[in-house]
């Protein structure tokens, strides 16, 4: 894990839009040898998740945007990558950009809620870096739990992490994939 830039502040991402974080779930930090091996392939890495999921499942996923906010020059969002082919949900996210570092058409496909990031930044060819800052361990709370369809309190795995566009550190991250089925 690098620590190029400091790492996205979890409480701050989950704050935007969880009043209480218990709704999230309680978070502790993990060393990706402490992970199971097929959250540590699905996270530990310096990828675009919209295209680890696709490859991990064999198959194109779709954003399901479940709130959203737009304040000053920040967008953030709350989403589930679901499976095409099912609906399935693989992974949850919340994302905050700052627009100052992305040109407005990639802003507008944003904004527009109907293509996961990863491919509006691939599709684009805008200049990027994905940074890995840290891997969590999440006792998933009740609205993550509803969401992934578990048990409140299921062990699942995540990460924060930074996609700096132009070289700037312009995305704040993190993502929690789905209990592997």
């Amino acid at each position: 894990m690098s620590s190029e830039t400091p790492a996205p502040d979890l409480s701050t991402l989950i704050g935007l839009f969880y009043p209480e974080a218990g709704e999230f779930g309680d978070v502790a930090q993990v060393a990706p040898k402490s992970m199971p091996d097929v959250y540590r392939k699905l996270l530990a890495h310096e990828h675009h998740m919209t295209v680890t999921v696709e490859s991990h499942y064999g198959e194109l996923v779709d954003v399901q945007v479940l709130e959203s906010m737009h304040v000053g020059h920040y967008y953030s969002r709350k989403i589930l990558l679901t499976k095409q082919s099912d609906r399935s949900v693989v992974q949850f996210g919340i994302v905050r950009l700052n627009f100052e570092y992305l040109g407005a058409d990639v802003q507008r496909e944003i904004v527009g809620e109907g293509t996961p990031l990863g491919r509006i930044l691939i599709d684009r060819n805008v200049l990027r870096r994905v940074e890995l800052s840290e891997l969590w361990k999440v006792a998933a709370g009740q609205d993550l739990a509803e969401l992934f369809g578990i048990e409140t309190g299921s062990e699942v795995w995540g990460r924060t992490g930074w996609i700096h566009c132009n070289g700037e550190p312009a995305i704040e991250l993190l993502e929690v994939v789905a209990p592997a089925s």
